[in-house]
């Protein structure tokens, strides 16, 4: 009995399908004989011949990624067969919308509390009102150390609601 000169395993895509596993194996390079699962939930979503045909049809540069993308959409129709893939993005989606809504709430949070230390801070005896916060003086740019990220413009007064010069202390222009 002659021995075969292919001694390579098969590839999991052959083997699943029992078939012998040739050198041009189309399937050989992206479904490795150690990831049996991975063309198992492919050819059971998409079929080895459409997969097969798709391979064939796509530029040899993109099929690495082409078949990324179909066992991935396979695992996750295995998991929820009505939605796949995109019920996955969907829960991530929501996810994204309620992490910002809780970043921007403690922003505002770190906002109220920066404006109460600023308050808290400038009725403290011997504040100097020629000086901002970081100590530096009036007219130059104020970055708040205590809290970074804050900037300030030069001409910026809090407490008149509006630049320094302004002392109209309801925030409006005095047109």
């Amino acid at each position: 009995m002659a021995s075969s000169s292919y001694s390579n395993p098969p590839c999991a895509a052959c083997k699943f399908l029992r078939r012998k596993c040739l050198p041009d194996c189309v399937f050989a390079p992206y479904f490795p004989p150690e990831e049996p699962q991975k063309f198992a939930n492919v050819h059971k979503i998409f079929g080895a011949s459409n997969v097969s045909k798709l391979l064939n049809e796509v530029h040899p540069n993109q099929r690495e990624d082409a078949v990324n993308s179909l066992a991935y959409e396979a695992e996750a129709r295995m998991k929820d067969p009505v939605y796949g893939c995109v019920g996955a993005i969907s829960v991530l989606q929501r996810q994204v919308i309620r992490l910002q809504k809780e970043l921007d709430a403690t922003n505002a949070d770190l906002m109220r509390h920066a404006c109460n230390e600023m308050a808290n801070n400038s009725t403290l005896p011997g504040a100097n009102p020629g000086h901002n916060y970081s100590g530096s003086p009036r007219g130059s740019s104020r970055f708040n150390e205590n809290n970074p990220g804050f900037y300030y413009p030069s001409n910026y007064n809090p407490w008149s609601g509006g630049p320094s010069g302004d002392h109209d202390q309801g925030g409006g222009s005095s047109v």
